[in-house]
């Protein structure tokens, strides 16, 4: 049964394919250009059905449909193009195809599903006119979710071991050196969802610009300490350093910097609290990762 249904998925992977190929082939002749129209735009999550007809816009799909749709999917076409329609075993990305981009309630994927491309090796399926308009929802929906990024759900991110992960906390990732389950991490799978938390401790050194939504507190400053060679020294807040200068301000405020080359003898000590985790992100296995955020998910 499972050889079937890949014959089957990969069959329909055929025509889609041809499909999209075709949609993409540039028209000749005197209605160039009319053939497929500029597929419409999806509209954000809460914008009002009248704006987004007055835009142009294409609506969001039926919840109900897509969750249909998803099933259908999932069951007959999943094994080749992924359970997302992002491509998988061999199969392209479906949320990229002009086919699907232009497809209204399964009018374009309907007859390539119904009708079959038997020389290319894919038979028909005797899909209902309702089953593919689903089919047709999920894939509307995926391509608007696309469309959509910043609002964009990351699904799946929690599949490793919580044990292991502990293991490595405590282990091999010397972790717990400098946090605690009991102390700062304590209930931080309350404060941050799973994607949030996984970016906070593979990449705590984020940059932020205007219009970006700031998440979670500010990490702490990099500290400096600048010793002169007359034994001087200065302490603070590293303001910027490269390989020509470096510069700081210290606890009263005041700013000191140095020119490097003109310096000779100066010593420049990096107090970094985020030096841990860069160095890790250097040493981490996929499945390290994986396992760390399923143990920091269990501290709730």
């Amino acid at each position: 049964m499972l050889h079937a249904k890949g014959t089957h998925a990969g069959a329909l992977l055929l025509g889609l394919m041809a499909m999209y190929l075709t949609a993409q082939t540039p028209a000749t002749g005197p209605n160039a250009g009319g053939a497929n129209p500029p597929a419409k735009k999806p509209a954000p999550p809460g914008l009002p059905p009248e704006v987004i007809k007055l835009l142009g816009m294409a609506p969001p799909e039926d919840p109900a449909a897509v969750e249909r749709g998803t099933r259908e999917f999932v069951t007959n076409c999943a094994f080749c193009h992924g359970s997302s329609a992002t491509g998988g075993e061999g199969g392209p990305d479906l949320v990229r195809s002009v086919l699907v981009m232009h497809d209204e309630k399964g009018d374009k994927i309907g007859p390539v599903i119904l009708q079959g491309r038997v020389p290319k090796g894919m038979p028909k399926f005797p899909m209902s006119p309702a089953q593919i308009a689903d089919i047709s929802a999920f894939l509307r929906d995926q391509v608007q979710k696309r469309g959509n990024r910043m609002t964009y759900e990351i699904q799946n991110v929690i599949t490793g071991d919580p044990h292991a992960g502990e293991a490595y906390f405590t282990g091999a990732g010397k972790c717990n050196s400098c946090h605690s389950p009991n102390g700062d991490l304590a209930g931080i799978a309350n404060k941050y969802d799973a994607v949030t938390l996984q970016s906070r401790f593979l990449y705590p050194k984020t940059f932020s610009y205007p219009g970006m939504p700031k998440v979670g507190p500010a990490p702490a400053p990099t500290k400096v300490t600048v010793t002169l060679s007359s034994g001087e020294s200065f302490s603070g807040t590293l303001k910027h350093v490269d390989d020509f200068s470096v510069s700081l301000y210290d606890s009263s405020g005041e700013y000191h910097s140095w020119l490097l080359e003109r310096t000779p003898g100066i010593k420049v000590e990096l107090h970094d609290p985020l030096a841990g985790h860069i160095a890790l992100l250097q040493k981490y296995s996929d499945t390290d990762m994986h396992n760390v955020l399923a143990y920091l998910e269990t501290l709730k």
